[in-house]
C-alpha cells in the first residue's frame, strides 16, 4: 500500500517526519536507486528505500523503554566532544532507539527512549502540551519560592504556560519543590528556578504524561508495559 515517504521513514522508528523531510532534502534517502523527492509515495512492498544506502529494515519491531538517566550524559545518540550519552546506557535493548526529548548533562530521571518516530513525534509535539513533572532540589530564596514559580508567565521576554509548583520539603534555605510544566523549553526549570532567586541542586524528572519513573534505579532502564504503551498512544 502505497505512503508518503515522510511517514514510511518515521513510522518505520528512524526518525520524525520533519527530520525526514530534511533526510530527503539532502539527498539522503533513495527510493529504487534514485533521489527521493518531498511528498513522494512509495510501496515498501515493492520500492526499495534505503537510508544512507541501506535499505529500511521492513516491518521493523517498535521499541519503547524508561531510562533512568544519571548526571553526567548526554541526551543524544552520540557525542563530538566525546561525552558519555544516553545510547550507552541502553546499547544492550537490541535495536536502536532514540531520545523523546531532553534531559541536560547535568539533570537526571525518566527519559523515554523509542524506534517509534510517530511517538516521539506526538510527545515532543508543542500543541499536545505533554505535561513533565520534576523533583527540584532548591537553595537560597526558598520562601514563598513555589508561589513564584507558579506565577512566572514570562522567561527571559518569552511566553511560558503557568506551572504547578508545590513544596515536597523546606528546611532552612533549603528546599524539595515539585515543578509540572506543560512546554519543552530549552532548561525552562533551571531558567524559572533562577528567575526567582534559587539555585538549583539537584533536577529529577519523575513523571511524563502518563509514565512514572518510580523505583527504577540510576542508570538502568526497562521495557514499557503494555498498559504504559496502550495510555501513550492515546495522546
Amino acid at each position: 500500500m502505497e505512503q508518503r515517504l515522510q511517514k514510511l521513514l518515521s513510522a518505520a522508528g528512524i526518525c520524525s517526519r520533519r527530520a525526514a523531510e530534511e533526510y530527503i532534502t539532502a539527498g539522503r534517502v533513495t527510493v529504487n536507486g534514485l533521489p527521493a523527492s518531498l511528498g513522494q509515495r512509495v510501496d515498501p512492498e515493492l520500492d526499495e528505500v534505503c537510508l544512507d544506502g541501506k535499505p529500511l529494515a521492513a516491518g521493523s519491531e517498535m521499541v519503547y523503554l524508561m531510562l533512568n538517566k544519571p548526571r553526567g550524559y548526554v541526551t543524544t545518540l552520540s557525542d563530538e566532544k566525546g561525552r558519555r550519552t544516553v545510547a550507552d546506557l541502553v546499547r544492550n535493548c537490541g535495536v536502536r532507539v532514540y531520545p523523546v526529548g531532553r534531559l541536560d548533562l547535568n539533570s537526571e530521571g525518566l527519559l523515554l527512549m523509542t524506534n517509534d518516530g510517530a511517538l516521539a513525534q506526538r510527545m515532543t509535539h508543542p500543541s499536545h502540551e505533554v505535561s513533565k513533572t520534576y523533583r527540584v532540589s532548591v537553595s537560597g530564596a526558598v520562601e514563598g519560592a513555589a508561589e513564584r514559580l507558579a506565577a512566572l508567565r514570562d522567561l527571559e521576554g518569552e511566553a511560558i504556560r503557568p506551572a504547578q509548583v508545590s513544596v515536597h520539603k523546606l528546611c532552612g534555605e533549603t528546599a524539595e519543590l515539585s515543578v509540572t510544566i506543560h512546554e519543552g523549553k530549552n532548561r525552562q526549570v533551571r531558567r524559572m528556578c533562577a528567575a526567582c532567586g534559587l539555585t538549583v541542586r539537584r533536577l529529577r524528572r519523575v513523571r511524563e504524561h502518563t509514565l512514572e519513573l518510580g523505583r527504577l534505579p540510576s542508570g538502568a532502564w526497562r521495557y514499557l508495559t503494555e498498559e504504559e504503551i496502550r495510555e501513550l498512544k492515546q495522546l
